[in-house]
């Protein structure tokens, strides 16, 4: 079987997983089956879900922080290309590990609609052009900052495609020789950048605490939270992962149920890769579908198709080596599926990789229509075996 070969952007990515992780043990079980489960559900938990939305929220304070100091520097009159291309690098950072977290978009990232807040494209550029014109709206967004956006905007108008617009020339081409948004920028663009920033900012930081429980969150993010006034109330406290970690009852009834929801996850984000985010624009007939791409100013989309995949892999296998694993599981009680749902794995992100950006152009060519197959139905069918067999 051949293995992935991850880009540095996810090496470093995966690396970074190890930096942050939760606390916590599960509860009693009662079969060997069970036993399994629930030693596969704290590594899950602590090493690739808190992990990530760990290292999504680091990145994100620095990406705010970055933004402060490009507003600073613009009303200075000082502001350089470097220091916006600093920001988009953190920008990058933190698009990778949401993207690596797309497995994992049940609990907090529904249950708070912090998905659509922050992630939900295409850009809705007739509204950010007649926002950055109305005077009294700017001036309420300069004196409230992330808590007007964040109540009074629409998904449209919020998030990482929000920011990445601001951040990048929006006629790039070439990936390799990426351009950056140029230093003449109007005051109230970077007013409006530093506003989505921080709200993203304190969005990835709840989703962070959600998961892992307030007392272990730094204590920066934890005056974020209360500054922005965010408060989840018993996800807070807990955390959601408590809630697989003891698997006996309440959210999970037991662990099967935990690791059901952890493969659905699996499937929900491959049916998206291949189906819609791939899918839409490839088999497009209208202008509405052929615009529907993710990530086309910095042209991130084939990054950020192939880090979906590798969230699967991660939530299935787990991050780190020696990880309990719902694979472990699922080769104790059918060794042929477990292979056939690893290469599957292994199949998509190679489909994916070979699709060239910008995908704005590369969405009709064949390498695009066998990613839609190899991703949408292949790897949806073998992950959906998996979820069976987990019932059986």
């Amino acid at each position: 079987m051949k293995k992935i070969i991850y880009s540095l952007s996810l090496v470093a990515a995966m690396v970074g997983l190890s930096a942050c992780n939760g606390s916590g043990n599960g509860g009693e079980v009662d079969s060997p089956k069970e036993e399994m489960l629930k030693k596969a559900m704290t590594p899950y938990v602590d090493n690739t879900v808190v992990a990530t939305y760990c290292g999504m929220a680091d990145a994100a304070i620095s990406l705010y922080d970055q933004c402060e100091v490009i507003m600073q520097k613009y009303e200075a009159g000082t502001l350089a290309e470097t220091d916006i291309k600093t920001a988009a690098g953190y920008w990058e950072q933190a698009r990778s590990y949401w993207e690596l977290s797309e497995a994992f978009l049940y609990g907090p990232a529904a249950n708070h609609n912090i998905d659509p807040h922050i992630d939900s494209w295409p850009l809705d550029k007739d509204g950010m052009d007649a926002m950055l014109g109305n005077a009294e709206q700017m001036a309420q967004i300069e004196e409230q900052g992330a808590d007007y956006v964040g109540d009074k905007l629409g998904y449209g108008l919020l998030g990482f495609h929000a920011v990445e617009y601001m951040l990048y020339a929006n006629d790039n081409t070439d990936r390799q020789n990426l351009r950056y948004h140029t230093t003449d920028y109007k005051r109230a663009e970077v007013v409006y950048l530093v506003a989505i920033a921080e709200d993203l900012r304190n969005q990835a930081v709840a989703l962070e605490t959600a998961w892992a429980g307030i007392d272990n969150v730094s204590a920066t993010k934890q005056a974020i939270l209360e500054e922005a006034e965010i408060d989840y109330g018993v996800e807070f406290v807990k955390g959601y992962g408590s809630y697989m970690k003891v698997a006996t009852g309440g959210t999970y009834a037991n662990y099967q149920e935990a690791a059901e929801e952890l493969i659905q996850g699996c499937i929900d984000i491959a049916d998206e890769v291949g189906n819609v985010k791939i899918g839409r624009p490839a088999t497009a007939t209208t202008e509405e579908d052929r615009n529907y791409i993710e990530s086309p100013y910095s042209l991130n989309s084939i990054v950020d198709f192939m880090e979906n995949i590798v969230s699967i892999k991660n939530a299935y296998t787990g991050s780190k080596s020696g990880d309990a694993s719902v694979s472990d599981y699922i080769k104790t009680v059918d060794a042929d599926l477990d292979a056939e749902c690893r290469a599957a794995i292994d199949a998509a992100y190679d489909a994916i990789k070979v699709i060239p950006e910008p995908f704005a152009v590369s969405a009709k060519t064949s390498e695009a229509a066998n990613a839609v197959k190899v991703v949408g139905t292949d790897l949806v069918e073998v992950l959906q075996k998996v979820y069976n067999k987990l019932g059986e």
